[in-house]
């Protein structure tokens, strides 16, 4: 459908805010900066900041929607005869070798990164959305191998294969905050995620395979 102009006006407003209101968490910190402080930023009351981001952690965490059905989204995707775990080992290669933004591999990151390491409330709102990530992925995986409300095996898959995901994340994290170029650090995690699929069990790596 065709969006109309209110819902457009919307949308803008909505990421004019969260725009401005990043830029103020990276130069001051997410702790310090108020919702006054980003209303008045970005020209709006602080009711009309609220209305669209009911929570500061949702400012900061404005793109986080895209992020926890991600996983599962890549296990719905994968082609005929992958597994789930090793659609993901392909995506996250993709990403990784394309020095993509999407996995943190971009100038900036170890901003952003410094900013959730300063404060205990996004720490705490990022292992929430970790924790929705694994959930969406274990119902795909239920759904896509008809397994019993009682068999455990999806959730424990669902776990490995949010532990590639995060530990992918969390290294490149770490190397960014370094001040490395992304170039460099993409070369050194294609060579994790090569480790990590090493020391993945046969029973994950062959788990939902697509017929």
């Amino acid at each position: 459908m065709t969006e109309g102009l209110r819902e457009r006006k919307k949308r803008e407003t909505r990421q004019r805010i969260s725009d401005i209101a990043t830029g103020l968490f990276l130069e001051h910190g997410f702790v310090t900066v108020t919702m006054a402080e980003v209303a008045e930023a970005a020209d709006v009351s602080v009711n009309t900041v609220y209305n669209y981001f009911p929570a500061k952690e949702d400012l900061f965490f404005d793109r986080s929607s895209g992020v926890v059905d991600l996983l599962a989204r890549w296990v719905r995707g994968r082609d005929t005869g992958e597994s789930a775990a090793r659609a993901v080992l392909r995506e996250l290669r993709a990403d990784v070798e394309a020095v993509s933004p999407r996995v943190g591999l971009m100038e900036g990151y170890d901003r952003f990164m410094r900013v959730i390491h300063d404060s205990p409330q996004l720490r705490s709102r990022l292992w929430s959305v970790q924790q929705e990530v694994q959930d969406n992925l274990e119902a795909v995986l239920r759904e896509e191998t008809g397994a019993a409300p009682e068999d455990p095996l999806p959730g424990l898959v669902a776990g490995q294969i949010c532990w590639i995901h995060g530990t992918v994340f969390a290294a490149i994290g770490r190397e960014m905050l370094k001040g490395r170029a992304p170039a460099e650090v993409s070369r050194e995690m294609l060579v994790l995620v090569d480790d990590i699929e090493e020391l993945l069990s046969d029973r994950v790596l062959g788990y939902a395979v697509r017929d």
